[in-house]
């Protein structure tokens, strides 16, 4: 039975893998084999791909991104964490209505926001600005974090935080050198999941970036042509905007798996 469940993982595991694989190949490959219908696995392997997404000057819009991600991952876990303390570890009154609402905001089809928003950036003036989408990102991925926190901050042992009262440490204090280092593992996950949700936006940095803050997933799309062939240059351009967020997990792949099994799946 252990074996059985054994080859189940691994072909769940490939199957999840395979759509993967099959796009480094397709990277690897010249615009008319990638074009082939059942495309040749044996087809010559080239790097033209990748030589035009270098070519394209990617790296201000990969900037952007990287921007875009840190700076709004920074702000969320700055809301979140005393947030989540509030209602994890000092319940507020009515916690479990603070939590629904923050859970509400997350109902409405982000299409729906989209013409607000693109009026209150035009009348502000940050169209086209990278701290508009900074304000933005960390606005959407709020609520997730907070849920996510809570968890983790409500397997924070009671005798530790009693111990840092008697000591007289006060609620910063206690935030950063108490709850922080014993959450650190849902820090990393949180942390993780609201970076590759602000890397993988697509639709706002489309709609309210142009020439100075357009994201690395903006300048992707910029390769599909109505003329011409470009699934390869596509495929290569999807692959190395996918390696900060592939890096990023497998540098925190042990805090990932200890974060998640902490609380954020119960």
């Amino acid at each position: 039975m252990r074996r059985l469940l054994g080859l189940a993982a691994w072909a769940a595991g490939l199957l999840f893998f395979a759509p993967v694989a099959w796009m480094v190949l397709t990277s690897l490959h010249s615009e008319p084999d990638a074009a082939t219908n059942p495309p040749s696995l044996a087809a010559p392997i080239t790097f033209d791909g990748y030589a035009e997404f270098f070519d394209s000057n990617p790296w201000p819009p990969l900037v952007n991104s990287l921007s875009a991600s840190i700076g709004s991952t920074v702000l969320v876990l700055l809301l979140a964490i005393p947030a989540a303390y509030a209602l994890s570890i000092k319940k507020v009154e009515k916690w479990s209505d603070v939590l629904f609402f923050f859970l509400s905001t997350k109902m409405l089809p982000v299409v729906a926001g989209l013409l607000p928003i693109y009026l209150v950036a035009q009348y502000t003036g940050m169209l086209d600005n990278i701290s508009f989408l900074v304000v933005l990102y960390t606005s959407m991925n709020l609520p997730i974090a907070v849920w996510l926190m809570r968890s983790f901050l409500a397997e924070v042992p009671g005798e530790i935080l009693e111990a840092a009262a008697l000591d007289g440490a006060g609620l910063v204090t206690t935030l950063r050198r108490v709850v922080a280092p014993v959450a650190l593992p849902g820090i990393a996950a949180t942390s993780l999941i609201c970076f590759i949700f602000s890397w993988n936006e697509l639709l706002f940095a489309r709609v309210l970036t142009g020439v100075v803050a357009g994201t690395a997933p903006v300048h992707l799309t910029g390769f599909v042509t109505s003329q011409g062939l470009f699934l390869a240059k596509v495929c290569a351009a999807a692959v190395v905007v996918s390696l900060p967020v592939l890096v990023a997990g497998f540098a925190a792949q042990d805090k990932l798996v200890q974060g998640l099994s902490l609380g954020a799946v119960k």
